[in-house]
C-alpha cells in the first residue's frame, strides 16, 4: 500500500511546526510508521540550499533565484526522501511544500502563479499532498509571535530569517495566497483557525486526520 503524504502550511508564526510534531507523536503512539520532514531542507543537499535561501545576509537575491532555489531543494527532498518513504507505505508529515512556494513567491513576491506551479511540478515530478493543513492566523498575530523575545529575533531567540524579516504587507499577501489555495482546492486543503490554544488546534487536526486515515485504509 502506498503511504500518505500530509503537509502543514501557514504564515510564519502560525504554530504549524508544533502541530505537526504533536500529530506525529500521536500517530506513532497509535502504531503508524511516520516520517517527519521539512522544507526547505530534509536532506543534506536540500539543507545546504536552505541555508542560502534563508540567510538574512543575502539581501541581493533576485525573485527568480528564490523560486528556483526552493524548487531545487524540493527536487532533492522529494526524490531522495519523500517518494521512497511513500513507496514504503509510511505516513509522511512535511512542514511546508509546494503551497508555500505558491503563497510566498507567487502571491507574496508577485511572480506569476502558474510559472511557480510549473517549476515545482517539474521539481516534484507531480507529487501532491493527500491532505494539507493550513494553520491560519492574522498577520499581526503571527508577527507578534515571531518577535516575542526581542526585535529581530524569533520566539527561540534566533535571528529572524530573510523571509521572516519581510514587511507586514508582504506577509498579508502570503496569507491571502494561502486562502486562495484553500478556496481552489477544498477537497485537499483543511483550514485550521490557529488563533486558539495548542490543545484546541491539535484536537481539530487529529479528528480530521483520523477521518483521512480511515478513508485511506478502507480503499
Amino acid at each position: 500500500m502506498d503511504g500518505i503524504f500530509i503537509t502543514f502550511e501557514g504564515p510564519d508564526g502560525s504554530g504549524k511546526t508544533t502541530q505537526l510534531r504533536r500529530l506525529a507523536e500521536t500517530l506513532k503512539q497509535s502504531g503508524h510508521d511516520v516520517l517527519v520532514t521539512r522544507e526547505p531542507g530534509g536532506t543534506a543537499i536540500s539543507d545546504k540550499v536552505r541555508s542560502i535561501i534563508l540567510d538574512p545576509a543575502h539581501e541581493e537575491m533576485v525573485d527568480q533565484a528564490e523560486v528556483l532555489l526552493y524548487a531545487a531543494s524540493r527536487a532533492q527532498h522529494v526524490h531522495e526522501l519523500i517518494l521512497p518513504a511513500l513507496k514504503a507505505g509510511k505516513i509522511v508529515l512535511c512542514d511546508r511544500f509546494i503551497d508555500a512556494s505558491i503563497a510566498y513567491q507567487g502571491y507574496g513576491l508577485g511572480i506569476d502563479v502558474e510559472t511557480v506551479r510549473a517549476v515545482n511540478r517539474f521539481a516534484s515530478s507531480g507529487l501532491q499532498a493527500t491532505r494539507t493543513y493550513i494553520l491560519d492566523v492574522p498577520v499581526e498575530v503571527s508577527l507578534a509571535r515571531l518577535h516575542k523575545r526581542a526585535p529581530g529575533q524569533d520566539a527561540a531567540g534566533q535571528q529572524l530569517d530573510r523571509i521572516e524579516q519581510k514587511s507586514a504587507e508582504y506577509h498579508n499577501r502570503v496569507r491571502a495566497g494561502f486562502h486562495q489555495i484553500a478556496a481552489e482546492q477544498p477537497e485537499r486543503v483543511f483550514v485550521v483557525d490557529a488563533n486558539r490554544s495548542e490543545d484546541e488546534i491539535a484536537v481539530d487536526i487529529l479528528a480530521e486526520c483520523s477521518r483521512l486515515l480511515k478513508e485511506h485504509l478502507s480503499v
